[in-house]
């Protein structure tokens, strides 16, 4: 598990074996898994909307280092 962002009160992890999609999991109050390709909640548990949504605009902004990452624990 690699920890790539920590913002908002969340933690952005991408785990090293993890499948595609490509996405994150993200930690706060509750957790949520966001596809980095189509910005989408994958799936969602104990988060609430509000969060979900402030994740998806933190995840927005920082894609393409999300992606390298990905690419980069994934080949």
């Amino acid at each position: 598990m690699v920890t790539v962002l920590r913002e908002g009160g969340f933690r952005f992890v991408i785990y090293t074996d993890d499948h595609e999609p490509a996405h994150v999991h993200v930690f706060g109050d509750g957790e949520a898994r966001i596809d980095l390709l189509r910005l989408v909640p994958l799936s969602v548990r104990g988060m609430k909307h509000r969060d979900v949504g402030e994740a998806l605009e933190i995840v927005a902004r920082n894609r393409i280092s999300f992606i390298a990452r990905w690419e980069q624990i994934h080949g």
